[in-house]
């Protein structure tokens, strides 16, 4: 495979993960060739969208170990998103031994160090069974599915343009902070809007008042202010990001940066001189410009990463690929 080239698409590995919620309980899981599944017509995932997922990756190091970051963190916010719609929680310990399985069946699909690819993985759980009424269903399939990847917006490190989008793509109180199918199938309209008129995606506002930033298509957003501060918004309908949270770490405990969760006022953006979207896909994308009610607003370049960014990118990716070493508790040696 050309992984230096490699973008954020679907590449088939060896095996892939599934285990059965029948009768109470979870069964122990097998690994598997077949990349499907079979299930009722009838059931919830299908048209109550009861359904969740998760998003992390697999690293080889530079001497030729493979790890994992911070899982254990992936495996809490599945719990939350598997109770705000009434899933029976995958412990901690299937959850890991789940993805550590996956991992361990498909090296040879995990990128080699300096491609700047890693082996994505996808851990699942959906309702299934003969369910009609709107009501938690009684059977449930948890799953863990792999593919390597490259970068999710088209150029790696380098800055892009979002606009502005008028749609929500989660309801206040609603499941904003959860990963669910749901929030994902709401933003398809409006991320095609954004393309259509040149634009990598769009930015989400906060859905009670549409005047401060939310998320930035499927990712978390940061700036940095002109006096050196790492500034993120705080909002009930936020998904909140393993990548920012480290971020946040990384700017305070390392750069030695004043960190802030607070409101980020669309009117406000000239307070920010560098910009990002964060997140397990995305790892961090610089945001070139934001494009709002007819006025593009350029951040630090349009062609340039900014320094701040740049080295909260370095910081990320030296601990992701195990050449420095973070918190102990952030990494797990697989192989």
């Amino acid at each position: 495979m050309d992984y230096k080239s490699m973008g954020f698409q679907y590449h088939r590995t060896n095996l892939n993960y599934i285990s059965y919620y029948r009768d109470g309980e979870w069964d122990d899981g097998i690994l598997r060739k077949e990349d499907t599944v079979t299930i009722s017509c009838f059931s919830t995932a299908l048209h109550y969208g009861q359904q969740v997922f998760e998003g992390l990756k697999a690293y080889k190091r530079k001497d030729g170990k493979v790890q994992l970051f911070r899982p254990q963190d992936n495996a809490e916010r599945f719990h939350q998103s598997c109770d705000r719609l009434l899933i029976p929680r995958v412990t901690t310990e299937k959850f890991l031994d789940a993805i550590i399985q996956v991992v361990k069946a498909n090296l040879e699909f995990v990128p080699p160090y300096g491609s700047n690819a890693t082996l994505y993985l996808r851990p699942y759980v959906i309702g299934v069974g003969e369910n009609l009424g709107v009501r938690p269903a009684k059977e449930y399939i948890f799953g863990v599915i792999s593919s390597p990847v490259g970068s999710y917006f088209k150029g790696g490190l380098s800055p892009v343009d979002f606009m502005v989008t008028e749609y929500d793509r989660a309801a206040p109180n609603g499941t904003g902070k959860q990963k669910v199918g749901g929030n994902y199938a709401a933003s398809l309209y409006p991320n095609h809007v954004a393309h259509v008129n040149g634009y990598a995606d769009c930015i989400y506002l906060d859905p009670l008042t549409h005047s401060k930033i939310d998320e930035v298509g499927a990712a978390n957003f940061f700036g940095i202010t002109k006096d050196g501060k790492f500034i993120t918004p705080k909002s009930s309908s936020i998904l909140e990001s393993i990548t920012k949270k480290s971020l946040m770490y990384i700017a305070e405990e390392y750069m030695g940066m004043e960190v802030e969760e607070r409101d980020c006022p669309i009117s406000k953006l000239e307070e920010f001189q560098e910009a990002g979207a964060c997140g397990t896909a995305a790892v961090i994308t610089p945001i070139g410009s934001i494009h709002y009610q007819g006025k593009s607003h350029i951040f630090y370049s349009r062609t340039e990463v900014g320094p701040y960014t740049k080295q909260l990118y370095d910081f990320l990716i030296k601990i992701q690929y195990g050449d420095f070493e973070g918190p102990k508790d952030w990494t797990i040696i697989v192989d």
